[in-house]
């Protein structure tokens, strides 16, 4: 398969949430030519700026596109965008690519592999790693699973959307090792809450409990910046405790699927799940406001500037909190 390059060839964009404007966005400054669609219009039409194009459906972008790219939230979104009645896979041109960039179960990304193979598409999954600031500026991580000579042949897109790349293997390899690195993830965060109301429960200062442990080895980098963030009770979603719920979920599904314990795993779900029964719009974070909850640690909990959530619920327009700083 010959090598994809800057304007040589057509790509199309399904999907302009969070993630996806930024992504698309990347491409754009690299001097793809990206069309974009999204069912809100609005979102879509705020690439037009930066060069994109919209199409107004998915048949438009995909009967146009070399290479068809997608970010979604969940395995019905992208089953519906890939295989409904006017999905992509119905107008996609015989010999073009799918890069599929969404965390969803592998068999979805298995399903995806043997509808293209029917169309002569090649498929692959390379769902990324990281979050807002990282797909702004460049600095994702793509997993990529797939037949190897199409990896190679997109790596100029890999390139501009992330830092680093790496071929897992044959199709649901990408979306696997996502769900491997979103354990450490998920896990990782759980046990961070339990450290820190465990040591305000013992007595430490929490802002000198958050500082501290901001400084030691054992938090890993994906983790630091969220002690800043509970530091000035800060929970404005960069990675939204929605996505990480759903990931929890898949995470156990799988598992089941292929009998590998996972206790870790199964006993932090039900505590991002009861954090986003009622904060849903907070990042994935806030299961250290969970787990302060749950230890009923009764003092008011201040950011830097003196100012305790309760001040921040109060003073945003919708009643959420806002972010100082």
């Amino acid at each position: 398969m010959n090598s994809i390059a800057e304007n040589q060839s057509e790509l199309g964009f399904v999907g302009i949430g969070a993630m996806g404007l930024r992504m698309a966005g990347r491409l754009l400054k690299h001097g793809f030519r990206v069309t974009v669609f999204d069912l809100n219009a609005e979102k879509a039409s705020a690439l037009i700026e930066s060069g994109g194009t919209v199409a107004h459906s998915i048949a438009k972008l995909a009967s146009s596109a070399d290479v068809v790219l997608s970010s979604l939230p969940n395995d019905e979104a992208v089953l519906s965008v890939y295989a409904g009645p006017d999905g992509v896979m119905k107008h996609i041109r015989r010999g073009s690519m799918i890069i599929e960039m969404s965390t969803v179960s592998p068999e979805t990304s298995r399903e995806l592999r043997r509808l293209g193979a029917a169309r002569g598409v090649s498929v692959l999954d390379v769902p990324v790693s990281g979050s807002t600031p990282a797909a702004e500026q460049g600095l994702l991580t793509l997993f990529c699973g797939g037949d190897e000579d199409s990896y190679n042949s997109a790596k100029a897109i890999f390139d501009a959307i992330g830092k680093q790349h790496f071929y897992l293997g044959p199709s649901g390899s990408g979306t696997t090792m996502k769900l491997v690195v979103n354990t450490v993830l998920g896990v990782g965060m759980q046990a961070i809450a339990e450290a820190v109301s465990f040591g305000e429960k013992a007595g430490l200062d929490r802002r000198r409990l958050l500082e501290v442990m901001s400084k030691t080895a054992v938090v890993a980098p994906a983790h630091l910046g969220k002690l800043t963030k509970a530091l000035e009770l800060d929970y404005r979603p960069e990675f939204a405790i929605g996505l990480m719920n759903k990931d929890f979920r898949l995470i156990l599904e799988t598992a089941l699927a292929v009998q590998a314990p996972m206790p870790a795993a199964a006993s932090s779900f039900p505590i991002n799940n009861a954090e986003f029964a009622e904060h849903p719009d907070y990042d994935f974070c806030a299961v250290i406001d969970r787990m302060e909850k749950f230890a009923k640690i009764n003092f008011a909990k201040q950011n830097s500037r003196g100012e305790t959530i309760q001040d921040r619920k109060a003073a945003a327009p919708n009643g959420k909190a806002a972010r100082v700083g």
